[in-house]
């Protein structure tokens, strides 16, 4: 029989030493002071001072070498206890751990994810991104824990915001699609927190916001050609008319025909380069390429076109000479009598007036760009030739433009009949 000192040493070579840690809480020593295991717990322990259960689980080391530990207490039972013990252990071999943090939704928003976004996304989309989190999501979640987000939290967001005001100072209750798009923007930034660990998985993915069907864009609409030649013609004399007919003879967008310079025009050559595009932020006027790459986008003119920008050309010639000193050169083809970028949004209520002052169907500015496609289309002009000129994939404008299909069918079987039995 050995002695007392080697029975103690055995006794005590029995139960593992508390874990060593250099940045001790006041929680963490209390923890110490009832650990009684190694690097891995056997499992969970009682408090005999509280009752509860507690338990410490090795995670391994951290992304800085140093060792990592998760401590849980508070338990009511050892099985539950042992159950969250068992979770951890998981994470931790999947290494889908992820240390708790105390911050909101709203500092991660506001404070990480939109000042991380500012660089990679266009002016007027960041601050859309920033609007509507900073008026519909931040009031309603932002003292959240983002680690405690959950999807049934999302859903009682989404279906108060369809039904409460919108806010900013506008009447009326947000759309179907500005919820979806409210939802979008969550979602991209839920999907960030995972990517940076800051959550193991993202709560929006299993959430339920408005359906892509039901929050589908504004109804397109567009005009016949006879329409078009009478708004044309009803416009000529107008300040904006230069505009609105290269807007109606090209299909481009707002933004890329309001950021157009004389730099990007070769009238003897009938084309237009399509290099950067005007867009509003707020009252901001901002000016951007047209893509990230900056690559042009060529688009052919027509000669009655061409014709209107020269006479145009002339006209602002005459206007800068009246102006003087006073006249700002951004080299705009379309601009105010100073020179200076339309405002977009200006620009396109005026549009709107001049169609009810005209007395003439009503649609929007962008309705013009899907009336020159469908035209087109019509026109027997391939989808691959339309798509290039408005800046989209086949797939995107053959599914925009699918309302022209049945038309194209039909005048298509009639051309390939006129040539078997030789009819005009």
């Amino acid at each position: 029989m050995g002695s007392k000192s080697s029975r103690t040493g055995a006794a005590q070579s029995h139960f593992p030493r508390p874990f060593e840690r250099s940045d001790k809480s006041a929680d963490d020593t209390k923890d110490d002071a009832m650990t009684t295991s190694t690097s891995t717990q056997a499992g969970p322990r009682k408090d005999e001072t509280t009752g509860t259960w507690w338990f410490v689980v090795d995670l391994g080391p951290g992304p800085d070498g140093k060792r990592q530990q998760a401590r849980r207490r508070g338990f009511a039972t050892k099985r539950a206890a042992m159950e969250a013990m068992d979770r951890l252990r998981v994470s931790s071999r999947e290494r889908t751990y992820v240390a708790p943090k105390r911050q909101t939704l709203g500092a991660f928003l506001l404070e990480d994810w939109l000042p991380a976004k500012r660089s990679t996304l266009g002016a007027s989309t960041w601050e859309s991104y920033g609007r509507n989190l900073r008026l519909h999501v931040v009031p309603a979640l932002g003292g959240v824990q983002l680690q405690s987000l959950d999807p049934a939290q999302l859903n009682r967001l989404y279906a108060d915001l369809l039904a409460s005001e919108r806010g900013n100072g506008r009447s009326g209750t947000l759309s179907l699609r500005t919820v979806r798009y409210i939802a979008t923007i969550l979602g991209a930034a839920l999907n960030d927190a995972v990517r940076w660990g800051r959550l193991v998985r993202n709560p929006a993915r299993l959430a339920d916001p408005p359906s892509a069907t039901s929050a589908k864009s504004p109804e397109m609409r567009t005009w016949d050609a006879a329409t078009v030649a009478r708004f044309l013609d009803l416009a000529g004399d107008d300040r904006y008319g230069p505009a609105w007919l290269f807007l109606a003879t090209t299909g481009a967008r707002r933004g890329e025909v309001l950021g157009l310079r004389w730099a990007d025009l070769d009238l003897d050559a009938g084309q237009a380069a399509i290099r950067q595009t005007i867009t509003q932020v707020g009252r901001r006027i901002v000016t951007a390429p047209r893509t990230k790459t900056g690559k042009a986008r060529l688009i052919e003119l027509d000669g009655r076109t061409v014709a209107s920008l020269r006479a145009h050309r002339a006209r602002q010639a005459a206007e800068r000479l009246a102006m003087g000193a006073g006249f700002t050169d951004q080299g705009l083809v379309f601009a105010l009598p100073d020179g200076r970028p339309y405002q977009p949004e200006r620009f396109s209520r005026e549009f709107a007036r001049r169609l009810e002052r005209y007395d003439l169907t009503r649609i929007r500015l962008h309705d013009l760009r899907h009336t020159w496609a469908t035209l087109a289309l019509l026109a027997g002009i391939p989808v691959e030739i339309v798509a290039e000129r408005l800046g989209h994939s086949v797939a995107v404008c053959a599914a925009t433009y699918r309302h022209v299909t049945p038309a194209m069918a039909s005048g298509a079987a009639e051309k390939v009949a006129g040539l078997i039995f030789g009819q005009p």
